[in-house]
């Protein structure tokens, strides 16, 4: 049975339990001085002082049971009535948890976005949908995290197949030749310069999709860091003319990856720059947010091919990298760390050539 039509008979049975006990004792009091309070209209003179007569037992038999008959048929009109009623209120005191109930049928691990709608006033009811909903917010976050992590998973495992298969291929080229014939000590050496060669890049490349699969997967304990300390820190050594213009920049995150985010955009800026060219630094923040800005002057980027910058092994010209200037992983690590900070990044082309990079994050003085 429905909790509609549990409620509905609960409601008939509690009228009828009280109106049978309302008319039980209704009777037993018109027994008791039914024979006492009968009105009776004569057409003679008043009764004495003595009163009026007790009812013969007859009459008050007859009037006792017309009473009982009377209230029974009442008391049937009576409850068929509070069941047809109780009916109706269940149903809509029942209503919500049925919107409840079809919501949640509706619901997937691919569908997480509906929500129940909170009714007023704000009843238990109402406090019942709140709950349900930030159960789904709190299920909605979790698969989005699961999700980011196993992408961040997939594209580790995709490109670490891909881009480990150019140094393997190498090595195995490089054995293969060299032991087809009598070697020497010269080409042996000179295989092993070659096979060190190719293990080197591997495992810069391991490097790079370890740090870009543990950026994707978001920042951990987070500290509070000034990333002009850490823009000034990454300056060191750096052989270009610097212009800086360093202010306090201080964010809440993790300092690891701040520091990896600083140090790439930095070596990206110096590695893509050009003879003599410069490099621009800045960082402040204001109303919430701080700002790291970087530019440089490079070679000339095509306007359509900067947002490929963001993909990894990739060069501004849409070519995949395989060259000792770098893995091409430094922009997809910096990206996947903003993002993991709750931050925002763009690249711009200059005109007369290089790129600019604008970081924003949550200021730590304003983390909301």
């Amino acid at each position: 049975m429905t909790a509609r039509g549990r409620l509905t008979i609960l409601y008939a049975v509690l009228v009828l339990a009280a109106g049978t006990l309302l008319t039980t004792l209704t009777y037993l009091l018109l027994r008791r001085d039914g024979g006492h309070r009968v009105s009776v209209i004569t057409l003679g003179p008043s009764p004495g002082p003595e009163g009026i007569p007790p009812l013969p037992p007859s009459i008050q038999a007859v009037t006792l049971t017309d009473f009982i008959t009377q209230a029974a048929i009442a008391l049937a009109v009576v409850t068929a009535l509070a069941a047809a009623v109780g009916w109706l209120v269940a149903g809509r005191v029942l209503r919500p948890i049925r919107t409840i109930s079809a919501t949640a049928q509706r619901l997937s691990a691919e569908n997480l976005s509906e929500r129940v709608p909170v009714t007023t006033p704000l009843d238990e009811l109402a406090t019942l949908a709140g709950t349900v909903n930030g159960m789904l917010d709190r299920i909605s976050h979790g698969v989005a995290e699961r999700d980011r992590v196993l992408a961040s998973q997939r594209m580790f495992t995709a490109n670490a197949a891909h881009e480990l298969r150019t140094p393997l291929t190498t090595m195995r080229t490089a054995i293969d030749v060299t032991l087809d014939s009598r070697p020497g000590t010269g080409e042996l050496l000179a295989m092993a310069g070659d096979v060190r060669t190719a293990v080197e890049q591997s495992r810069r490349t391991l490097d790079g999709l370890l740090a870009l699969a543990r950026s994707q997967a978001g920042a951990g304990v987070r500290h509070r860091v000034d990333l002009a300390e850490v823009v000034a820190n990454s300056l060191d050594g750096v052989e270009l003319t610097v212009r800086a213009d360093l202010r306090p920049a201080p964010v809440r995150g993790e300092p690891v990856l701040l520091e990896r985010l600083c140090g790439n955009l930095v070596d990206n800026a110096v590695r893509h720059n050009r003879s003599g060219g410069h490099v621009e630094v800045a960082t402040g923040g204001g109303d919430g947010r701080v700002f790291l800005r970087i530019g440089n002057s490079g070679a000339p980027i095509a306007p359509e091919a900067v947002d490929q910058l963001r993909e990894p092994f990739v060069r501004g010209d849409g070519t995949r990298i395989h060259t000792d200037r770098g893995t091409g992983l430094g922009l997809s690590i910096v990206d996947a760390i903003v993002a993991a900070h709750r931050g925002e990044i763009t690249f711009a082309a200059r005109p007369a050539g290089g790129l600019d990079v604008v970081v924003h994050l949550p200021s730590a003085e304003h983390p909301g």
